[in-house]
């Protein structure tokens, strides 16, 4: 390839993405209209050559090498039976019909099942991107929508071993397969198993010299050498690379790694899908247009009702289970390496990957614009939940019906747990609401954990929220906690709510919504590597704890006054004694509207922690702070002082 050709690439390809970044479309099409416009096909001005062709296989290399950097056995335990189940159900029924049909066609069965195969594989690029944009990641559809897609990556090795072994034909082909099973068994134990230890070992030594270069060339070398390795048994270079991914992601250096090999990976990635574009005839699309269009319906429409049919298997509603089948419809870009694959071992003829690669290309083109234009139509199967969610909120209010002065915890992960045992120690009665049912099932026996969505009223309702005391978010998530104070607002506006965070970058957006405190947690996880760092620094533990509880009280306002005049080494032991939280709403005909908070002297019976007015961010008022009707006055104090505070503010007796 010549200077000149290399700088009409590159200008091409930057324009190009430069589009689809702007219409909120993957680069990977920008590519592909690239290789089609510039390839032989098109104008011409670069030929597909061979060696544009094997250096875009490095693409391919390092896109399954961070395929697996990323795989994660732990995150496959957890998500173990949305992934083994929904999952290895997506891709067995889809890649069995794929092969159904090609074979009914009159393909041979090999083709049939590569072809299943690559209809069952969806864009994990789009999809991931479709739900982050949207805010729907942790939803019960987005959870599932992901579970899927990592079954995909783990299904994707499976093909890898199996394409080059379908190239063989009769018994040829039985001891082909039988011998790339073993030879991919035995590359994994030896590399995985018995190459974890040297490997670490090695990354230590060449981390240890503090050379950024000689640490990537190191890298490099490892995933070549290893992708080279898989090839020499008869493997695909492919494999090789996830497992060099797979074995560096058990070291320390994953993330390292993983930053510094990502912009070499998508330039090597962009540079295959230009060489994938290449191969694309148009008039040859054009003359069979149909059959490209028919490839494309079916992707599309069967595709999606067998994700819609398993995951109402699986649970669900069919609101939910119709935004999977709408997410996954499409085929992705592990369906081009599959399909590239089959071509170098000539198991699919040159005409049918012309139809299948134009198929791919227009599916991946169109999924974005049908998720978004799909809202409606999924409202319309919304109406079919409406028994679904009747039982569920009758069940929630049996379950709840017993609890008085209860906690509601929104989110019954880790967070939601330790909570839950700090409750259960202080004998606090409380109802954990969670949507994801397999960890309601797994909860404790006589634990109350309810399976429903903490931001739909009729759930927050049937959970209690007139009889609740407090109301705790305990998982990150700024757009549903947002959704969760908002429905508790209009209902019970006085009802503490406790919102835990990431970071504080959304701390004001939570605070003027109503959320009565924001904990975020990279500030907590910070204070206590402070607190450790400076005891290791020989700071003694009583001054520690001081600096800490500064930083405490001066971050979080439900903490001010909290621990004055309570020693380090012992607790009050009367529970009277212990600050708590109160909130007072000033109704019309409240003493407290129109006067100062200097005039009401509340502060020499309790703290006055915050104000909130409808409408506007909580603040911390000074002495000068007047009360208007529909104030929220939180207060902060004794037991006993608190009822004399509440007294001043709505019955006007300003003497003790």
């Amino acid at each position: 390839m010549t200077l000149t050709a290399v700088l009409i690439l590159l200008a091409a390809s930057v324009a190009a993405v430069l589009v689809c970044r702007t219409i909120q479309m993957p680069a990977i099409l920008g590519y592909l209209l690239v290789g089609v416009a510039l390839g032989p096909n098109g104008f011409a001005l670069i030929s597909d050559s061979e060696d544009a062709r094997h250096l875009a296989e490095f693409g391919i290399v390092f896109l399954m090498f961070t395929l697996g950097l990323e795989f994660s056995l732990p995150q496959l335990k957890a998500m173990r039976r949305a992934v083994l189940g929904l999952g290895a159900a997506q891709v067995g029924v889809c890649a069995v019909i794929g092969l159904v049909i090609l074979v009914a066609l009159g393909y041979s069965w090999g083709a049939g099942l590569v072809i299943g195969g690559m209809f069952a594989m969806s864009s994990t690029a789009i999809v991931l991107k479709m739900l982050i944009e949207r805010d729907e990641v942790s939803s019960e559809y987005g959870r599932n929508a992901i579970a899927i897609l990592l079954f995909q990556d783990l299904a994707v090795i499976g093909f890898l071993v199996l394409i080059p072994a379908l190239g063989q034909s009769g018994w040829g082909l039985a001891l082909a397969l039988v011998l790339a099973v073993i030879k991919a068994a035995v590359a994994f134990v030896l590399i995985l198993k018995l190459g974890q230890k040297p490997m670490r070992i090695w990354l230590n030594t060449i981390a240890r010299q503090r050379s950024p270069e000689l640490f990537m060339l190191n890298v490099l070398l490892i995933v070549l050498a290893l992708a080279t390795l898989t090839s020499l048994v008869g493997l695909s270079m492919a494999l090789g690379a996830f497992m060099a991914g797979m074995l560096i992601a058990e070291t320390e250096h994953r993330h390292i790694v993983e930053d510094n090999i990502l912009s070499f990976r998508d330039l090597l990635l962009g540079l295959f899908f230009v060489t994938m574009g290449m191969a694309i005839n148009p008039g040859l699309v054009v003359r069979n247009i149909e059959v490209v269009l028919l490839f494309l319906l079916v992707s599309f429409f069967v595709k999606g009702l067998v994700v819609v049919g398993l995951a109402r298997f699986f649970g669900g509603t069919w609101s939910s289970n119709v935004r999977i089948g709408i997410y996954l419809a499409q085929t992705g870009e592990l369906a081009l390496v599959m399909l590239t694959l089959a071509n170098d071992y000539s198991i699919l003829p040159p005409y049918l990957k012309q139809t299948i690669l134009m198929a791919i290309s227009l599916s991946m083109l169109t999924a974005p614009v049908i998720i978004r234009i799909s809202e409606p139509f999924i409202r319309w199967f919304e109406r079919f939940d409406w028994q679904e969610s009747a039982a569920r909120i009758m069940k929630v209010a049996t379950q709840s019906m017993v609890y008085q002065d209860h906690v509601i915890i929104c989110g019954y992960g880790r967070s939601g747990q330790n909570l839950a045992r700090l409750l259960e120690a202080e004998k606090i009665g409380f109802v954990a609401l969670d949507s994801d049912p397999l960890r309601v099932r797994e909860s404790a026996e006589g634990v109350a954990v309810i399976y429903g969505d903490a931001s739909n009223r009729d759930i927050l309702a049937a959970a209690g929220l007139n009889k609740a005391r407090a109301l705790v978010i305990t998982f990150a998530n700024t757009p549903q906690a947002l959704k969760i104070i908002n429905v508790v607002h209009a209902t019970r506006p006085t009802l503490p709510i406790i919102v835990r965070t990431y970071d504080d970058s959304n701390l004001d957006r939570l605070l003027e919504a109503g959320a009565t405190e924001v904990v975020p947690e990279i500030i907590e996880g910070s204070l206590m590597l402070a607190s450790h760092s400076l005891l290791a620094l020989g700071i003694p533990l009583p001054r520690v704890l001081a600096r800490i509880r500064s930083v405490r009280e001066e971050r979080y306002s439900l903490l001010r006054g909290f621990f004055h005049g309570v020693s380090d080494a012992q607790e009050d032991a009367e529970e009277n004694l212990q600050p708590r939280l109160r909130s007072v709403v000033l109704m019309d005909g409240a003493a407290a509207i129109g006067k100062t908070l200097g005039e009401l002297d509340l502060e020499e019976l309790v703290k006055v922690s915050r104000v909130r007015r409808v409408g506007k961010a909580p603040k911390v008022p000074d002495e000068n702070w007047r009360f208007e009707v529909g104030d929220t006055v939180v207060l902060l104090g004794r037991a006993d002082d608190l009822s004399f505070a509440v007294q001043r503010l709505q019955e006007g007796e300003l003497k003790v």
